[in-house]
Parts: C-alpha cells; structure tokens; sequence
C-alpha cells in the first residue's frame, strides 16, 4: 500500500463517507501548476483546488504576506476591532469591480455564504421574498445556496428547503438545438419563458431577487445567452427586482476578464465571489451598488471571522500579482490554447465528445454514449482516473458527471500546459477508441 492509499485509509476512520472525493489524489507540497502526492509523484494540476488557485501554487508575495501578518495579529474580529487589512481588500475590490457611480463591499468566509448574504440584502431592501434561480445551477451547500443548487446529489434528504424560491431552465444555446432554431429564436423562447414564470408560478410583486452563474461551475460550465442576460437585465431594473450574477468559480481572470459579466456589458446590482479571490485562503465577498448596500439595516449581516486578517492580506496579495502579470491575458491564452485541443479532440470524436464549451479558460468537453445518445459519466470517471495514473489531475462536472472541466493555474508554464493536455489527449483515445 502506497502513502496516498494510506491517507485514504486513515481518512475512512475518521472523515464522513459522505464528504465527497472528485479525484482520489494526495498532495504534500505544489508549486506552480505541479502537485507533489504523497508518494513523491509529480502531478499537473487541471483542477486548481476547484478554481481556486488561478495564479498557482506557492506563489512568494502570497506566502510572505500571511507570514507578515500572522506576526502582528492573527484575528481580532472586524465587527470589534476595525483593521486596514480588511478596508484595503475592500476598497480594491470596489476600485476593480464597479457596480454603478458607487460601489461597496462586504467579505464572507466563502462563496455559499456570499450568497446566503447577497439573498438576504435583495430581500431586506425590495421588502419581497421569491428567488428565481435556474436549472443546472450550483451556489453552494448552506440552507439558501443548497435550496438554489440544481442537482440532488448535493441536497437530497436535507430538505425541508428554504421557500419562495422558483427554477427556470438556463439560458444555454446547445449546438443539438441549431436544426430546430436559430439562437435568437432560442433567446426570444427563453425571454418568453420566464415572462411565463411571473403569469403562472410567482409574480414580480414578490421576486426579490434572480440569481444567475454566467458560466454555470458544477453545472458544466454553460454559458448564459447574451441577449437573454441584456434583456435581464432591463427586466430586473423596471421591476425592482435586485439581479444577483455568482461569479463565485468564473472570477478573478478564468473567463479571461475580470468578472464574466464584462463579456455581457451589463453590471449586476450584486455580485457573489471566493475561490481564487483569496489565493488559496478562505474568503469572499459580496459587492453592489451602494443604494442597496447601505439600504439593510444594522447587524443584518455580519460575523465572527468575515474577512480575516490572515484571508485579506493574502486576497490583495493576489489581486496584486494578478494585475502585475495580466491574469486576463493569461486566461485568453489558456482558453485558446485549450479550446483548440479540445475542438481537435471533438473533430476525431464527433460522436462522443458531443460539446465543446464555456468561456476563457472556464473550459469543459462534454461525453455522450455513441450507441445510446445518453451522457456518459462512466467513461468520464474512467477517464478522471486513468489521468491520475498517467499524471495528471482532473475533476468532473455537469449534471450527469460526464463533463471534464479544465481549471489549471492561469500563470501556468506552456510547456506543463501542453504536457498535461497532451496526456488528457491520450487518456481520452485510451478509453473510448
């Protein structure tokens, strides 16, 4: 028995079955895009610690700044003890991501909870309760983010859920769908569709808010239609209903930009982030409109250890390196370098890798059972795990597990990028020739 089927060991005694695995790998040290197990096997990482590491692993100015930190304080609580760590992530934040002439924000300790925080402020402020959310969606595994998360496998037999909340099919325009309609007959279905939504199930007098991933995570990495989200936008606006845009996974560079929501020309009124946000310590954030944040009464939102000194030292740090080396163009140039393999992927396998989709570098190859039409989540895990075993490290997503989603280190060298492509390449060919 090697070192990583040991951990595993270890970890059946005294970790609940249910805590998920995504890829039966190990670490001990990474640096980079490069992952050391527990064997001292060296691995590329394609997973990133689930988008959170989109400028890689062990980064110096990251690692120096908690070291610098932890030196003066450790944790003081905000709500007690104001501190300038806290206020210089935040006005960064508000600089980079402006929502509207004035922009405010406050941080959280994940994305789940940026988003059970960005629900209530929508409902304190419109005085309304319903929640529109969409299929294939995931927000998180806390009480409100579960009940909006899509797929069962994260919440079933934890109901009862939280109410008013309503699911609208998602607005992504498939390439099986282009000999029954063109996109922007698809566009003006989906418009009509969730008109039908305020006639038949809840009406705009009680919709505070509509929740919306622009490249779905968990979901499979769809991407939202652009007419859809304009007129969404214009929707939300005349019928004071607050739009809230999850950028929780598509942050921070992995759509090359910023935000996702730049690739639509259209500013939320709230936006959710975490992930690669914190450099690989646990934050988030919600950021809006000034109007609407400071509209919530005192106390309403708040906690413990939100914005950490520890998490926002090392978040601006990453800012920072982020800007100094252009993650954005990093991101164009992984998304171009992978989408062209992937699509050569899909010309030799026309039948099975049935979609090539996303945005930047949010990248996924979608698996269909040839002889069945049917997704195909056992070759996709068989493919997860013959990667590993070749080298590299991949995780899953869509709703049917038969989506391989790419979210390697944006600053990855290109030499180890096509490396690891290269060996996916080879896995694939493996597995379903």
């Amino acid at each position: 028995m090697n070192n990583t089927d040991k951990l595993y060991e270890r970890r059946k005694k005294s970790v609940p079955n249910a805590l998920g695995i995504f890829n039966p790998s190990s670490i001990q040290s990474a640096k980079g895009a490069i992952i050391i197990d527990a064997d001292g096997r060296e691995l590329i990482d394609f997973a990133g610690g689930i988008g959170v590491n989109n400028v890689g692993h062990g980064v110096p100015e990251i690692i120096e700044a908690i070291q610098k930190q932890a030196e003066k304080f450790i944790h003081a609580s905000f709500n007690v003890s104001v501190y300038e760590q806290y206020l210089d992530l935040t006005e960064k934040l508000c600089e980079l991501l402006p929502h509207g002439e004035a922009t405010k924000a406050m941080l959280t300790l994940s994305g789940a909870e940026s988003v059970e925080n960005a629900i209530k402020i929508a409902r304190a402020v419109t005085g309304k309760s319903g929640v529109i959310c969409y299929d294939g969606s995931f927000h998180g595994r806390t009480m409100m983010a579960m009940t909006l998360t899509s797929n069962v496998k994260y919440k079933e037999g934890a109901g009862p859920y939280a109410p008013e909340v309503y699911r609208l099919e998602y607005p992504y325009y498939k390439p099986s769908m282009k000999n029954r309609m063109t996109q922007d007959e698809f566009d003006d279905l989906m418009i009509m569709k969730l008109h039908k939504t305020f006639s038949s199930t809840v009406s705009i007098s009680q919709t505070a808010a509509i929740i919306l991933e622009l490249v779905q995570g968990e979901g499979g990495f769809t991407v939202a239609s652009k007419k859809y989200v304009q007129y969404l936008r214009k929707f939300c606006t005349e019928n004071n209903i607050v739009l809230i845009f999850d950028e929780v996974q598509s942050g921070f560079g992995r759509t090359g930009k910023w935000a996702a929501y730049e690739h639509y020309e259209v500013t939320p009124d709230l936006s959710t982030w975490a992930k690669s946000m914190g450099g690989g310590m646990p934050i988030g954030a919600v950021i809006g409109k000034q109007e609407i944040m400071d509209a919530i009464k005192p106390g309403l939102i708040g906690g413990t250890y939100l914005g950490g000194p520890l998490s926002c030292v090392a978040s601006l740090a990453s800012i920072n390196y982020m800007q100094k080396n252009d993650i954005n163009a990093a991101g164009k140039k992984v998304g171009e370098i992978v989408h062209n393999k992937f699509k050569y992927l899909q010309s030799l396998y026309p039948e099975t890798i049935t979609d090539v989709r996303g945005l930047g570098a949010m990248l996924a190859i979608e698996f269909t059972n040839p002889k069945t039409g049917v997704p195909d989540g056992v070759a996709t895990k068989a493919i997860v795990d013959r990667c590993l075993a070749n080298g590299l490290i991949v995780i899953t997503s869509g709703t049917y597990g038969n989506c391989i989603r790419i979210l390697s280190p944006l600053f990855i060298e290109d030499d180890v990028l096509q490396r690891g492509l290269e060996i996916l390449e080879q896995t694939i060919k493996e597995i379903i020739s």
